[in-house]
Protein backbone atom coordinates (compact mmCIF):
# COMPACT_ATOMS: atom_id res chain seq x y z
CA UNK A 1 0.00 0.00 0.00
CA UNK A 2 1.41 3.38 -1.02
CA UNK A 3 1.76 5.95 1.73
CA UNK A 4 2.25 9.69 1.43
CA UNK A 5 5.03 11.07 3.60
CA UNK A 6 4.29 14.35 5.33
CA UNK A 7 6.61 17.17 4.34
CA UNK A 8 9.09 18.18 7.03
CA UNK A 9 11.34 20.91 5.63
CA UNK A 10 9.82 24.41 5.57
CA UNK A 11 11.11 24.97 2.03
CA UNK A 12 9.29 21.83 0.90
CA UNK A 13 6.09 23.24 2.37
CA UNK A 14 6.68 26.47 0.42
CA UNK A 15 7.18 24.41 -2.75
CA UNK A 16 3.86 22.73 -1.98
CA UNK A 17 2.16 26.15 -1.83
CA UNK A 18 3.82 27.22 -5.09
CA UNK A 19 2.46 24.11 -6.80
CA UNK A 20 -1.02 24.12 -5.23
CA UNK A 21 -1.67 27.84 -5.61
CA UNK A 22 0.53 29.05 -8.50
CA UNK A 23 -1.62 32.14 -9.10
CA UNK A 24 -1.05 33.29 -5.54
CA UNK A 25 2.40 32.21 -4.36
CA UNK A 26 5.47 33.17 -6.38
CA UNK A 27 9.12 32.35 -5.74
CA UNK A 28 10.62 35.54 -7.20
CA UNK A 29 8.85 37.50 -9.93
CA UNK A 30 5.22 38.49 -9.62
CA UNK A 31 4.95 38.44 -5.83
CA UNK A 32 1.88 40.33 -4.58
CA UNK A 33 0.47 41.04 -1.11
CA UNK A 34 -1.75 38.23 0.18
CA UNK A 35 -5.37 38.64 1.19
CA UNK A 36 -5.81 39.27 4.92
CA UNK A 37 -7.09 35.99 6.36
CA UNK A 38 -5.60 33.84 3.60
CA UNK A 39 -4.43 31.25 6.12
CA UNK A 40 -8.06 30.31 6.76
CA UNK A 41 -8.64 29.91 3.00
CA UNK A 42 -5.59 27.66 2.68
CA UNK A 43 -6.67 25.56 5.67
CA UNK A 44 -10.05 24.95 4.01
CA UNK A 45 -8.47 23.97 0.67
CA UNK A 46 -5.97 21.50 2.18
CA UNK A 47 -8.39 19.96 4.68
CA UNK A 48 -7.52 16.27 4.93
CA UNK A 49 -4.16 16.64 3.21
CA UNK A 50 -1.61 14.02 4.22
CA UNK A 51 1.31 16.17 3.09
CA UNK A 52 1.11 19.29 5.23
CA UNK A 53 -0.44 20.40 8.50
CA UNK A 54 -1.92 23.77 9.42
CA UNK A 55 1.05 24.43 11.69
CA UNK A 56 3.45 23.89 8.79
CA UNK A 57 1.41 26.20 6.56
CA UNK A 58 1.51 28.86 9.26
CA UNK A 59 5.30 28.57 9.49
CA UNK A 60 5.64 28.71 5.71
CA UNK A 61 3.46 31.84 5.56
CA UNK A 62 5.61 33.47 8.23
CA UNK A 63 8.72 32.88 6.14
CA UNK A 64 7.06 33.92 2.86
CA UNK A 65 5.66 37.20 4.24
CA UNK A 66 8.89 38.21 6.00
CA UNK A 67 10.89 37.92 2.77
CA UNK A 68 12.28 41.20 1.40
CA UNK A 69 10.60 40.69 -1.96
CA UNK A 70 7.22 40.25 -0.30
CA UNK A 71 7.64 43.31 1.94
CA UNK A 72 8.63 45.37 -1.09
CA UNK A 73 5.52 44.12 -2.89
CA UNK A 74 3.36 45.36 -0.01
CA UNK A 75 4.89 48.83 -0.32
CA UNK A 76 4.38 49.00 -4.12
CA UNK A 77 1.09 47.16 -4.80
CA UNK A 78 -2.36 48.71 -4.74
CA UNK A 79 -4.34 45.53 -4.10
CA UNK A 80 -3.99 42.19 -2.33
CA UNK A 81 -4.82 38.86 -4.03
CA UNK A 82 -6.65 35.68 -3.02
CA UNK A 83 -5.56 32.06 -3.55
CA UNK A 84 -6.67 32.13 -7.19
CA UNK A 85 -4.81 35.35 -7.95
CA UNK A 86 -7.98 37.44 -7.99
CA UNK A 87 -7.83 41.03 -6.82
CA UNK A 88 -8.98 41.48 -3.24
CA UNK A 89 -9.03 44.43 -0.84
CA UNK A 90 -6.77 47.47 -1.19
CA UNK A 91 -3.46 47.61 0.66
CA UNK A 92 -4.00 50.16 3.43
CA UNK A 93 -1.47 52.92 4.07
CA UNK A 94 -0.87 51.58 7.57
CA UNK A 95 0.12 48.21 6.10
CA UNK A 96 2.51 49.92 3.68
CA UNK A 97 4.20 51.83 6.49
CA UNK A 98 4.50 48.68 8.61
CA UNK A 99 6.11 46.79 5.69
CA UNK A 100 8.54 49.66 5.06
CA UNK A 101 9.57 49.64 8.70
CA UNK A 102 10.02 45.84 8.74
CA UNK A 103 12.08 46.06 5.55
CA UNK A 104 14.34 48.78 6.97
CA UNK A 105 14.88 46.86 10.21
CA UNK A 106 15.65 43.64 8.37
CA UNK A 107 18.18 45.33 6.09
CA UNK A 108 19.79 47.11 9.06
CA UNK A 109 20.24 43.79 10.87
CA UNK A 110 21.78 42.24 7.77
CA UNK A 111 24.22 45.15 7.39
CA UNK A 112 25.16 44.89 11.06
CA UNK A 113 25.85 41.16 10.76
CA UNK A 114 28.06 41.72 7.71
CA UNK A 115 29.96 44.45 9.52
CA UNK A 116 30.55 42.22 12.55
CA UNK A 117 31.81 39.40 10.32
CA UNK A 118 34.32 41.68 8.59
CA UNK A 119 37.86 41.07 10.02
CA UNK A 120 39.14 44.06 12.00
CA UNK A 121 42.55 45.40 11.01
CA UNK A 122 45.21 45.90 13.69
CA UNK A 123 45.25 49.65 13.01
CA UNK A 124 41.47 49.79 13.46
CA UNK A 125 41.75 47.90 16.75
CA UNK A 126 44.42 50.26 18.10
CA UNK A 127 42.41 53.30 17.06
CA UNK A 128 39.29 51.88 18.70
CA UNK A 129 41.13 51.19 21.98
CA UNK A 130 42.69 54.69 21.95
CA UNK A 131 39.31 56.38 21.43
CA UNK A 132 37.69 54.23 24.10
CA UNK A 133 40.41 55.15 26.60
CA UNK A 134 40.06 58.88 25.82
CA UNK A 135 36.28 58.71 26.20
CA UNK A 136 36.59 56.92 29.53
CA UNK A 137 39.12 59.50 30.77
CA UNK A 138 36.82 62.38 29.77
CA UNK A 139 33.85 60.77 31.47
CA UNK A 140 35.84 60.21 34.67
CA UNK A 141 37.01 63.82 34.66
CA UNK A 142 33.46 65.06 34.24
CA UNK A 143 32.31 62.93 37.16
CA UNK A 144 35.05 64.32 39.48
CA UNK A 145 34.19 67.90 38.58
CA UNK A 146 30.68 67.21 39.78
CA UNK A 147 28.74 67.20 36.58
CA UNK A 148 25.23 66.01 37.18
CA UNK A 149 24.08 63.20 34.90
CA UNK A 150 21.46 64.25 32.40
CA UNK A 151 17.97 63.09 33.17
CA UNK A 152 16.69 60.41 30.90
CA UNK A 153 14.05 61.65 28.52
CA UNK A 154 10.60 60.32 29.36
CA UNK A 155 9.49 57.48 27.14
CA UNK A 156 7.11 58.57 24.45
CA UNK A 157 3.66 57.09 24.69
CA UNK A 158 1.55 56.49 21.66
CA UNK A 159 -1.63 56.92 23.65
CA UNK A 160 -3.67 54.91 26.09
CA UNK A 161 -4.21 51.29 25.13
CA UNK A 162 -6.65 48.93 26.78
CA UNK A 163 -6.30 45.14 27.10
CA UNK A 164 -8.64 43.12 24.91
CA UNK A 165 -11.56 41.75 26.98
CA UNK A 166 -11.70 37.95 27.22
CA UNK A 167 -15.09 38.02 25.47
CA UNK A 168 -13.43 39.56 22.38
CA UNK A 169 -10.67 36.96 22.09
CA UNK A 170 -12.23 35.15 19.18
CA UNK A 171 -11.53 34.35 15.53
CA UNK A 172 -11.78 37.30 13.09
CA UNK A 173 -11.56 39.93 15.85
CA UNK A 174 -9.37 42.89 14.87
CA UNK A 175 -6.81 43.64 17.57
CA UNK A 176 -3.48 45.19 18.37
CA UNK A 177 -0.76 42.69 19.31
CA UNK A 178 2.33 43.58 21.31
CA UNK A 179 5.56 42.68 19.48
CA UNK A 180 8.53 43.79 21.55
CA UNK A 181 7.79 47.44 22.37
CA UNK A 182 5.47 47.98 19.40
CA UNK A 183 1.72 47.46 18.97
CA UNK A 184 0.78 46.12 15.55
CA UNK A 185 -2.68 45.72 14.04
CA UNK A 186 -3.70 42.13 13.42
CA UNK A 187 -6.63 39.73 13.02
CA UNK A 188 -7.16 36.68 15.25
CA UNK A 189 -7.11 33.50 13.13
CA UNK A 190 -7.17 30.79 15.79
CA UNK A 191 -7.78 30.52 19.55
CA UNK A 192 -6.57 27.57 21.62
CA UNK A 193 -7.14 28.33 25.32
CA UNK A 194 -4.56 31.03 26.21
CA UNK A 195 -2.64 30.51 22.97
CA UNK A 196 -3.78 32.81 20.18
CA UNK A 197 -2.70 32.89 16.54
CA UNK A 198 -2.94 36.24 14.76
CA UNK A 199 -2.24 37.47 11.26
CA UNK A 200 -0.36 40.77 11.06
CA UNK A 201 -1.12 43.46 8.51
CA UNK A 202 1.79 42.18 6.38
CA UNK A 203 0.25 38.71 6.26
CA UNK A 204 2.72 37.21 8.73
CA UNK A 205 1.34 34.59 11.15
CA UNK A 206 2.29 35.03 14.82
CA UNK A 207 1.56 32.96 17.91
CA UNK A 208 1.01 34.95 21.10
CA UNK A 209 -0.87 35.02 24.42
CA UNK A 210 -4.27 36.56 25.12
CA UNK A 211 -2.73 39.06 27.56
CA UNK A 212 -0.63 40.50 24.70
CA UNK A 213 -3.73 41.63 22.80
CA UNK A 214 -5.23 45.11 23.00
CA UNK A 215 -8.26 46.99 21.68
CA UNK A 216 -7.74 48.84 18.40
Amino acid sequence: METTNKLKDINEVLDFLYQEFPQCFKQKDGIQPLKVGIFKDIAERIEGSEKVSKTQVRQALRKYTSNWRYLEAVTKSEFRIDLDGNQDEKVEQEHIEHAQKALEESRAKMAKRKKQQRPRKDSDTKSYKKNAAQNAKSADKGARVGNKPAKAAPAKRSGKVEPLPASEVKVNSKVKVKLGQALVNAVITEVNKDEVHVELVTGMQVKTKADSLYII
